[in-house]
């Protein structure tokens, strides 16, 4: 059974505020009281309930964070990151995947609010930002994660990645490579629609090389995997030399679908790029080139401008962090003597 504040406050023969001022500002008691009051909740087994008061107060100390695939390690590393720097603050992290679905991502926007969250992370599945303006107007701020902030009305924290399609583009066509193709999921997706856009703008400076999009339902590895049985069954004179894929889940299955028909060789007939820089890229049968996204920092400078705005309530300035992301080269685009 546990034990409340007033049989603490009988125990050390003080009133139930004064162990509320020692719990909550102790500055205002003096240290013959704190010491009385300490050894009561020692002797008793005294545990304060943070949550109750917490929510009395208006606010939990949790975040809520809503990412689009919690199967995708990306995101897993972009969790990681924000959970760290919320606990370092004295916070928890509650995450939610939306699975691609918009239904899913406003269930779990009900539940935060349900929770009273001091704070929500996103990374929206569309651009319509309706729901989340409603949500900051009840007083609860909001950050985006991996998802600019296109007209600036939110603060945002995400990844270059349209300087990130034109990367991996100009480092397929740097080897030579002339008929590109980008796998990537449904376009509805900004990092997708970016990556592409990244993608055209180099290959419409390069009037001797192709881009041919080739959509896919999600960004996993199943996915992934139908994609390259479909450039397994294309005419040989049209399949790609260079492949583009939208993350390393869907990378990771083209590779499969490649490495087990045993009749092309990756780099030599098909070179292959991801994006994300998960950890199976580079133990893949043949390590991917990928082009890397800082994720846990992503998570850890999402968190600090949430707790910026959280304290700054409707003086808040919306600030946008964008990094750059980096090219790291390995054996599906170079062969296993020139990865570095």
């Amino acid at each position: 059974m546990s034990v409340s504040v007033k049989e603490v406050a009988a125990e050390a023969g003080v009133s139930v505020g004064t162990v509320s001022n020692v719990l909550n500002r102790p500055q205002v008691v003096s240290e013959r009281t704190i010491s009385k009051v300490t050894a009561a909740i020692e002797k008793l087994g005294f545990v304060r309930n943070d949550a109750a008061r917490q929510l009395r107060a208006g606010r939990s100390r949790s975040f809520g964070l809503v990412v689009l695939d919690a199967r995708n390690p990306f995101f897993m590393d972009v969790t990681q990151g924000a959970q760290h720097r919320a606990l370092d603050n004295g916070y928890t992290v509650l995450m939610g995947a939306s699975d691609n679905s918009l239904s899913t991502e406003q269930q779990l926007l009900d539940l935060f609010e349900e929770q009273r969250v001091a704070g929500v992370l996103i990374s929206p599945l569309h651009s319509d930002l309706g729901r989340l303006w409603r949500i900051r107007e009840m007083g609860t701020p909001v950050v985006l994660v991996d998802h600019g902030s296109g007209d600036r009305s939110f603060s945002s924290v995400s990844v270059d990645d349209v300087e990130g399609g034109r990367i991996a583009v100009r480092h397929l066509l740097d080897l030579g490579r002339k008929r590109i193709a980008f796998i990537g999921g449904p376009q509805g997706i900004q990092q997708v629609q970016h990556r592409l856009s990244g993608a055209q703008s180099v290959l419409a400076q390069t009037p001797d090389a192709v881009l041919e999009y080739m959509p896919t339902n999600n960004l996993t590895v199943l996915e992934g995997r139908a994609a390259g049985e479909r450039i397994l069954a294309m005419d040989p004179a049209q399949r790609p030399d260079g492949i583009f894929a939208a993350n390393d889940l869907l990378a990771l299955g083209i590779l499969q679908a490649l490495v087990m028909s045993g009749e092309l060789s990756v780099p030599d007939d098909i070179a292959l790029v991801g994006y994300d820089n998960i950890d199976f890229a580079e133990s893949a049968i043949i390590p991917i080139t990928t082009v890397r996204q800082p994720a846990e920092e992503i998570g850890r400078t999402a968190v600090d401008v949430l707790l910026r705005e959280a304290d700054a309530g409707d003086q808040a300035v919306r600030e946008q962090f964008v990094f750059t992301p980096k090219l790291v080269v390995r054996a599906s685009t170079v062969g296993p003597n020139q990865a570095r």
